[in-house]
């Protein structure tokens, strides 16, 4: 799910040119209100109209909120829903003077795992026009009924933020998997959610704010 997370080390050069990166340490997030544009949201984890984001008050993180991704095998299930994913396409639009990366990336759901059925989240994030981060993966090993929580961090000397003065589109992509391993799938379901008893689930992208160098 959606922040913000830094999560794995963001390329710092794009196609046609060199990214500005401020050098000075993190500074506090700005005053003024950040606006996150959606683009696009592409899954089949994210069918329309069931993905939403919303940006915290105090411009530290945006959340992603899912009401039907989930992954699942066994009784019931197609050989497509072993696997579900998301792909959004954002464009944050910052105060002028402002640049920004992600920090982290905090995400949860529910799930459902047979005993010796497996699962796996993943996640990675790139800004439009550098090359995608290596994946981020978490895995489970039923049995397991019960909540889950994971966060992808980052160093703050190691992400990568934003270019100064540039619209680039920020890529997160995330993924549910879902295995048979040892257990039966003629007689039992397993599954894996990114949501909560609401029905939802929030996940949440941490920012990381620095000034831009003044042209």
């Amino acid at each position: 799910m959606i922040s913000v997370l830094a999560i794995g080390s963001l390329v710092a050069s794009l196609l046609g040119g060199a990214i500005v990166i401020p050098t000075d340490p993190p500074v506090e997030p700005p005053d003024e209100k950040i606006l996150i544009e959606v683009i696009t949201i592409n899954g089949s984890g994210c069918p329309a109209g069931t993905a939403a984001v919303a940006v915290a008050p105090d411009n530290t993180a945006f959340t992603v909120t899912y009401s039907d991704y989930l992954a699942q095998v066994g009784v019931g299930a197609r050989p497509t829903d072993s696997r579900k994913n998301c792909q959004l396409a954002l464009q944050v639009h910052v105060p002028e003077g402002f640049t920004y990366a992600i920090l982290q990336a905090d995400y949860r759901g529910y799930a459902y795992l047979a005993n010796g059925a497996t699962a796996q989240s993943r996640a990675n994030y790139y800004f439009q026009g550098s090359s995608p981060t290596t994946y981020k993966s978490h895995s489970f090993r039923g049995p397991l009924d019960d909540s889950w929580q994971t966060t992808d961090t980052e160093e703050l000397t190691s992400v990568s933020y934003a270019p100064c003065g540039e619209m680039r589109f920020l890529n997160i992509n995330t993924e549910l998997r879902v295995n048979v391993g040892t257990s039966n799938p003629a007689t039992t379901t397993s599954f894996m959610a990114m949501d909560s008893t609401d029905g939802g689930i929030n996940t949440i992208y941490h920012f990381a704010w620095k000034k831009c160098p003044e042209s």
